[in-house]
């Protein structure tokens, strides 16, 4: 449990872990957060309970990005640390080997929206705000921006929004891609916290596989890729949730099967 960020269960959904930000007013992003930060991705990445993942900001603000205030007077030397640093805590979210999904109020701008490109869905209200306003302090992202922002909207969208450091809205985000739904006021949580309890039961050895499939093979080319991919395909085959899906599939047909995630 840290000072701002707390990892938190809903006792109706054990198996769906939130990452809840709570630094008051805005859950700027200073050192200290984006070090908890850190540490509450290590949490729910090593907990085998956990089988998804909730990034939430609360009602009012999702985060309005880094701590301006305690940046503003490093030295070039200094920031080499700090950068690294808050980089190693955004990229322990992004490798969360479950699914990951950030419910977006209010702003999500700089760090913030860096933050959010970190899951693997990002359900937003339809008044949010994203942007990477970076440029409008003389600097560029440093936390993910200028290489998760174009690989989720294209680099010309990507670029308009770091050149300009223009925001969009939930709505408008949804016609980029960079948003994946939007909902009503006040219905973000509830529908992050709808659709990260479908996998509850899933086979969480696969989903993380999946998922790093997915992710490296983005990464790589595709002759790599597809290398990745058949190589954790037939790892499944030594896991007892393959046995079980199979069994079930051939016994009762598909859809059917209970995992034990192991």
């Amino acid at each position: 449990m840290g000072e701002f960020v707390r990892v938190e269960t809903d006792p109706d959904h054990p198996s769906v872990a939130v990452i809840r930000l709570d630094r008051p007013k805005m859950n700027a992003l200073n050192a200290r957060m984006q070090r908890e930060i850190g540490a509450a991705a290590a949490q729910v990445s090593e907990d085998d309970s956990v089988r998804s993942v909730i990034l939430y900001g609360g009602e009012r603000v999702f985060a309005a990005g880094a701590d301006v205030h305690e940046m503003a007077e490093m030295s070039y030397a200094e920031m080499l640390t700090h950068s690294r640093r808050l980089q190693e805590s955004f990229n322990a979210v992004a490798a969360i080997p479950k699914p990951v999904i950030a419910a977006v109020t209010g702003y999500a701008l700089g760090g913030g929206c860096e933050l959010a490109l970190c899951a693997d869905f990002r359900i937003a209200v339809e008044d949010a705000v994203f942007g990477q306003p970076e440029i409008q302090l003389g600097i560029i992202p440093g936390a993910g921006g200028t290489q998760r922002l174009p690989r989720l909207v294209g680099p010309a969208k990507a670029k308009n929004m770091i050149f300009t450091g223009q925001h969009v809205t939930g709505n408008e985000g949804a016609k980029i891609g960079l948003v994946d739904e939007t909902v009503g006021a006040g219905e973000a949580y509830s529908r992050a916290l709808e659709a990260a309890s479908r996998y509850s039961d899933a086979p969480a050895v696969a989903l993380g596989a999946a998922k790093q499939a997915v992710d490296d093979g983005l990464e790589s080319d595709l002759a790599t890729g597809l290398e990745t991919e058949r190589l954790h395909f037939s790892g499944l085959f030594a896991t007892e949730d393959q046995k079980t899906g199979m069994r079930s599939f051939v016994e009762e047909g598909p859809g059917k099967a209970r995992f034990t995630g192991r």
